[in-house]
This record gives C-alpha cells, structure tokens and sequence, in this order.
C-alpha cells in the first residue's frame, strides 16, 4: 500500500489555514471587485498577485530560518505573517 503523506496537525493545520485563505480571498474578489495598483513592489498587483507573492516569500523566510538561523520557527512564523500582512496592505 501506497503512503504518500503524513498527515500529522500540524500538516493539516497547515493546509486547511491556506485553503480558508483562497475562500477567504476568493469571496472578497467577488464581493469586492479589485483593479490592480501600484504599492511598494516594482509592479502593479492585485490582492490575489499579492497572496501568491506573500506565501511565496514566506516559504523562503521559513527556508532561511532553517538554513541560517537556529532560531525557533515561531519566530519565522511570525515575521512571515507580519510580512504578508504589510506586503497585502502597502505592497
């Protein structure tokens, strides 16, 4: 038989987190149509733009923590929130 995943919480957690952020995201596009604009970043982006750029930097924050730093991941946890959180407001 074939095992392709451990499913332990934390992983589950994990997804289903990711998965109530596409629904979260996807029912505000709907209710609340977006145009793109310009923050921070060198291109004009839209909420989803700025997700998809957010959970990308934030798997290299985690990455970097694990690879420089012995540092708790909490701490890579929370500066990866306060990221996305500054990248989907002024980004």
């Amino acid at each position: 038989m074939l095992d392709w995943m451990n499913w332990t919480q934390p992983v589950a957690i994990f997804f289903a987190v990711i998965a109530c952020i596409l629904v979260v995201m996807s029912v505000w596009e709907l209710a609340s149509p977006c145009i793109e604009r310009r923050g921070f970043l060198p291109i004009a982006t839209t909420r989803g733009d700025r997700l998809f750029i957010g959970l990308l930097s934030a798997a290299y924050i985690h990455l970097a923590f694990l690879g420089l730093t012995e540092l708790s991941l909490w701490i890579a946890l929370a500066v990866s929130v306060l990221w996305l959180l500054i990248l989907l407001r002024w980004g």
